[in-house]
């Protein structure tokens, strides 16, 4: 099942994508794609009413789609998680995950616009696997019983300003990754029954229809598994809570490509989880 949430921000309306594309209207069963939601046990009603017939349809041409989940609670990030993107910012391989805290409020829809931040000269792209916990993680026994806590996979760009990041940041990158539409996210959720494996999902970025990033999950340090396991140890991990995997090598940082101006358009897109769309304007 692939979910979606569509309507203008913070009037959303719940939606679920079926295997033969058909759209359904979920208000029925839920107000929203939520931790809430996640944790009642939504996708197993949505599964049931949808074998039953028992769902309208829904008709969503020419509205906007929103991030396929509500604000989540936190928004954790992994840095430094594909071995060709940390040596093409020369930097070793991290021997434990880096992890680091987004604003929740950055999350957008994949299609919405992105906002350079005033003055800034080094915002970044970087296409990444995200991942929705549907239940609660805490202190996991394994990767692989950590990997049952995940409610679906989506596409997510972790929108970055270099600068204050890394040479303003005073030693926390949050700072420049923590702008308003810095996470764009979408177009749905996917649930894991229909992603086989999500260590093994081409990840691709472009800028201006020009090629940036084009890898392979199967490039991770850290696995999905593994992260979620490994975090779970030090955080508890809510339902609705999104964790941004990190970036395969391509990015602007790497010295190879410019950063982004007003004007540019950014395309990502993950296997199985859609394609997003963003115009860069200036805040």
């Amino acid at each position: 099942m692939k979910y979606l949430r569509v309507g203008e921000p913070g009037a959303e309306i719940p939606v679920a994508l079926t295997q033969d594309g058909r759209h359904l209207d979920l208000r029925g069963l839920t107000t929203d794609i939520d931790g809430e939601f996640l944790s009642a046990g939504g996708p197993g009603l949505v599964e049931e009413a949808v074998a039953n017939g028992r769902l309208p349809g829904i008709d969503i041409a020419g509205l906007r789609t929103g991030p396929p989940i509500a604000r989540p609670g936190v928004v954790l990030c992994i840095g430094m998680n594909y071995a060709a993107h940390a040596a093409e910012t020369a930097s070793p391989p991290p021997a434990h995950p880096v992890m680091f805290y987004k604003a929740p409020n950055t999350v957008v829809g994949p299609h919405d616009e992105v906002l350079l931040p005033r003055d800034s000269p080094k915002t970044d792209w970087e296409v990444e696997l995200a991942v929705v916990i549907g239940r609660r993680a805490r202190y996991t026994e394994s990767p692989a019983e950590a990997l049952r806590h995940v409610a679906g996979y989506a596409v997510s760009n972790d929108v970055s300003e270099r600068a204050l990041q890394l040479d303003i940041s005073g030693g926390q990158w949050s700072k420049g990754k923590s702008c308003e539409t810095f996470n764009p996210l979408g177009p749905w959720l996917v649930t894991p029954d229909e992603i086989a494996d999500p260590q093994n999902l081409r990840l691709r970025s472009w800028v201006n229809g020009e090629p940036r990033q084009d890898s392979s999950t199967k490039d991770m340090i850290f696995s999905v598994a593994t992260l979620i396991h490994e975090l779970s140890q030090v955080t508890v991990l809510e339902p609705g809570d999104l964790i941004n995997t990190g970036t395969p090598e391509g990015v602007a940082l790497s010295g190879r490509f410019p950063y982004l101006a007003e004007g540019d358009v950014m395309e990502l897109e993950i296997d199985g989880l859609g394609r997003q769309r963003q115009k860069v304007v200036r805040a």
